[in-house]
């Protein structure tokens, strides 16, 4: 008997997929699909690409299966609400009704939009790293920074849906300036874009996150200190994180997460400079346990879970 299937959407600053995601947190073999975004797209190739994944992952809904619902995740700002999103990496979309368009696209399911860090916190919570974890912040470490939060077993309470935007939480020692207005930020200072141009300006030479990992395992003294420094940011965001919500854990995925076991390792001691509060430095900081499929995971969640839900 065929189980219950969603149709997964993650939307980000470099890529938008689809797939289809059974009631097991379990993506069916040959239903995902992958199409590019970037900073420099056209709306209507970005509205060409949403509907190339969605429309590829529907065609293989098996024979007599119907579909749960949509879930979409969505790189941030978003407004739940009203279905719209504002990613600051895709400058192309400012308030662009993603939902309903691919509710045109799927007019036989519900459809469901949240921001895409809450999807990466619910995969965690549901079938991840954070399983049976009651209260965790899950981190998207990639071309941006983002983040949401579990507390009590359930998506923490938020108007907008953008509880959670963990990327623009300011960091102390640093001076960034970001796309948002602020100074400082995470995704300003440990994003895989913004690590890679610092270390340019340090006389790195490669382009990527993928050569700066291949710098680092090396022992380039630039990609060392990159990656340190991506690190230690981080860190003192999840340790600002625990201080205001008490948390147990941070499960952190996204391309840029993988540059290097390091990254976890310059985070977990600056988690560690909090010593006088135990209930902070109690926190664990773990890779995501899905790797790259946390975030369509977690955009069928919002189908397959609605308890999770505010």
């Amino acid at each position: 008997m065929q189980r219950p299937l969603a149709l997964a959407v993650d939307f980000g600053g470099t890529k938008v997929e689809a797939a289809l995601v059974d009631d097991q947190g379990r993506l069916l073999a040959g239903s995902r699909h992958r199409r590019p975004t970037g900073a420099d797209a056209s709306s209507a190739a970005l509205d060409d690409s949403v509907q190339e994944v969605v429309e590829s992952a529907r065609a293989a809904l098996p024979t007599g299966a119907a579909l749960a619902g949509v879930g979409i995740g969505a790189a941030g700002p978003v407004d739940a609400l009203h279905g719209l999103v504002s990613p600051l990496n895709v400058p192309a979309w400012r308030d662009h009704p993603l939902a309903a368009s691919v509710a045109a696209a799927v007019p036989e399911a519900p459809v469901t939009l949240r921001i895409d860090g809450l999807c990466i916190a619910l995969a965690e919570h549901w079938v991840g790293a954070g399983r049976g974890v009651p209260n965790l912040l899950g981190m998207v470490v990639s071309t941006g920074v983002g983040g949401g939060v579990v507390l009590g077993g359930r998506a923490a309470p938020s108007p907008t849906g953008n509880a959670g935007h963990v990327g623009h939480v300011e960091v102390g020692g640093f001076d960034d300036a970001c796309i948002c207005g602020g100074r400082g930020c995470l995704e300003a200072v440990a994003s895989g874009p913004r690590t890679v141009a610092w270390a340019r300006a340090q006389g790195f030479t490669g382009a990527t996150g993928e050569d700066l990992a291949l710098a680092h395992e090396a022992g380039d003294p630039i990609a060392i200190a990159a990656v340190a420094r991506a690190g230690g940011a981080i860190g003192h965001a999840v340790a600002s994180a625990a201080n205001l919500l008490d948390l147990d854990l941070v499960a952190i995925g996204g391309g840029f997460s993988r540059v290097s076991p390091a990254l976890f390792e310059h985070a977990g001691a600056a988690l560690a400079e909090r010593a006088v509060f135990p209930f902070v430095t109690r926190v664990r900081i773990v890779p995501s346990g899905l790797s790259d499929e946390g975030p369509l995971i977690g955009a069928a969640a919002l189908v397959h879970r609605p308890d999770f839900l505010d």
